[in-house]
């Protein structure tokens, strides 16, 4: 599993070498958004705001790091992301905050919360995109759109093949071993997990499990103790306050495995955005559920 991640990691940086030679010319036409509205395609900006932690990390991955001029406070990866101004939360924005650094692009998240933000930067004359890219089959149409927007499809198409890539292998490693079923344990009070309509879903199936909570349609779900407690999952994933939290929380001991010592920690830097990462994040749980087998 080593050689495989670093075969993609080895092939990825070569192919943005060449990509970086000869770019792609992006399409001059108008494409849509996950609200429906249309963006603008051609000019490749100079002044882009990103919204999410997720379009963050695809920007600076596509060589669009040097043209953010604003981010929210979540965006910490990768750590020249750190350097561009922060211009508050991505959900709700301020726009007042956003228009103050002068973007000639701003990249949102598709949440209806979002919807008066986007509106109100559109009728400022702003060229924005909101994308929503909830599940790892979206991942390639969120960074096609992107590479669009920005004047780059040669690289998206490459990002987008290696991510694959690397999600393939880990998913033909793991097929034939056995599926230990998984709670993900995301808040506490009260108890949320992680449903069926999650990318973080699709990473526990490619990595070789089956989440306990796959029956949930929505990206998460509340849930209470007893109930995870009659689902039985064999293995808990849980970040580093989640495993803190339930080691030291007594109520938690009606869960098998966590009276078995089976709470094992993710990095959710790594495995919490539909982002550049998911092979990273695919291995990384790979590791966890199947100790010993992957290598």
């Amino acid at each position: 599993m080593y050689f495989i991640r670093r075969l993609s990691l080895v092939a990825l940086a070569f192919a943005f070498t060449v990509a970086g030679c000869k770019k792609a010319e992006a399409p001059r036409a108008a494409a849509t958004d996950d609200f429906g509205d249309s963006v603008r395609i051609g000019a490749a900006p100079s002044r882009i705001v990103s919204l999410s932690p997720a379009t963050t990390e695809i920007l600076f991955t596509l060589g669009a790091g040097p043209r953010l001029v604003g981010r929210t406070k979540y965006d910490l990866w990768p750590d020249s992301a750190k350097l561009v101004p922060s211009v508050g939360d991505g959900l709700r924005p301020n726009v007042e905050a956003v228009l103050a650094v002068h973007p000639d692009l701003v990249v949102i998240y598709a949440s209806q919360d979002n919807r008066p933000a986007a509106t109100r930067l559109r009728a400022a004359g702003v060229n924005t995109l909101a994308l929503r890219g909830d599940r790892i089959s979206e991942f390639r149409r969120v960074v096609q759109l992107l590479g669009a927007t920005i004047g780059d499809t040669a690289r998206a198409k490459i990002l987008a093949d290696s991510v694959y890539h690397t999600l393939d292998s880990v998913l033909a490693a793991t097929r034939p071993l056995p599926k230990p079923t998984v709670f993900w344990h995301v808040w506490d009070a009260p108890v949320i997990t992680i449903g069926g309509g999650s990318f973080m879903n699709d990473l526990v199936d490619i990595a070789g499990g089956r989440n306990v909570y796959a029956d949930i349609k929505a990206p998460s779900g509340t849930v209470s103790l007893e109930d995870v407690s009659r689902r039985d999952p064999d293995i808990i994933l849980a970040g580093p306050d989640g495993k803190h939290q339930i080691e030291s929380d007594a109520r938690w001991r009606i869960v098998r495995a966590v009276r078995e010592g089976r709470i094992f920690l993710v990095d959710t830097g790594v495995v919490a955005r539909p982002s550049v990462r998911l092979g990273e994040a695919a291995v990384l749980i790979a590791k966890l559920l199947h100790p010993g087998t992957l290598h």
